[in-house]
């Protein structure tokens, strides 16, 4: 069940970016939150700069405008790879854009730049402009797209959040980042194996940066390709808290999660928001 308290004047005054009703573990967890989804396909031909995508977003219009983030699949990938953290994470009160890519073959550098343009799209183009808040976006990506999340995130510091799933890059070391990132590794990747992808990204990281490093337990590199509520629920909580600005979320992030079934370990700054 959802939680639904109400909302005092005093504290939508305090954030008016909160969306939604206040958390739960089981609301986080669940497969879907409590927005109705629509979706637009964004066609190839109409796209510049990346290879079009499909835009999923709250149908109500009750609660204004939501902040937004962006997600590339990865090398030989498309859209369809990364399409179940759409409606998963518009249905908790983002506007979220799976795109595709120019190749299938493109790079993390490319991939990086591909991000923001879908970005522009979005909120300068798209049918549903009028629904994102400008100020308030972010970018996620899986494999290159992952390491293109972090292409992105230095380009443009103004971007809220960054995650990257399971990431790949040759660029190990990110100190110029300023966007708050959630570095999302598995223990059994062998394709970018946390050791000399994730890690060394993490660490990188500024120290005065909000950040933190989750490593699932018994994954492998594809592992974001499908549906993981381990993967869903600490991406909510990171959107929440760094594009909305929603303090509500921060309890499932500090204390920072401890070793379990589907963790092998979190790291993390603790508190966050400083």
């Amino acid at each position: 069940m959802l939680a639904t308290p109400g909302v005092s004047a005093a504290d939508a005054a305090a954030n008016p970016y909160e969306r939604g009703p206040a958390p739960t573990q089981s609301s986080i967890e669940a497969l879907r939150g409590p927005y109705a989804v629509s979706e637009t396909s964004v066609s190839s031909l109409a796209a510049s700069g990346f290879g079009g995508g499909t835009i999923y977003y709250p149908t109500s219009t009750s609660d204004g405008t939501f902040g937004a983030v962006v997600i590339s699949p990865g090398f030989t990938a498309y859209q369809s790879s990364i399409a179940w953290l759409g409606p998963r994470l518009a249905s908790q009160g983002f506007v979220v854009f799976t795109i595709d890519t120019l190749t299938t073959l493109d790079q993390p550098d490319s991939r990086g730049r591909q991000l923001l343009a879908a970005l522009d799209h979005l909120t300068q183009r798209s049918s549903v402009r009028g629904r994102v808040d400008t100020s308030r976006l972010g970018v996620m990506g899986h494999s290159m797209g992952g390491g293109g999340s972090l292409e992105a995130a230095k380009s443009r510091p103004s971007l809220k959040a960054a995650i990257p799933l399971t990431g790949w890059n040759t660029d190990k070391t990110w100190p110029e980042l300023r966007t708050p990132t959630l570095v999302i590794g598995a223990d059994g990747d062998t394709v970018a194996p946390v050791a000399s992808h994730s890690e060394p990204f993490y660490e990188s990281l500024p120290g005065s940066l909000d950040k933190a490093y989750l490593e699932l337990n018994g994954a492998t590199h594809f592992t974001p390709n499908t549906s993981n509520t381990t993967i869903a629920k600490y991406s909510i909580s990171w959107l929440k808290r760094f594009i909305d600005d929603d303090t509500r979320y921060e309890q499932f992030l500090c204390p920072l999660p401890r070793p379990s079934l589907t963790i092998e370990e979190y790291r993390g700054s603790c508190p966050l928001g400083n």
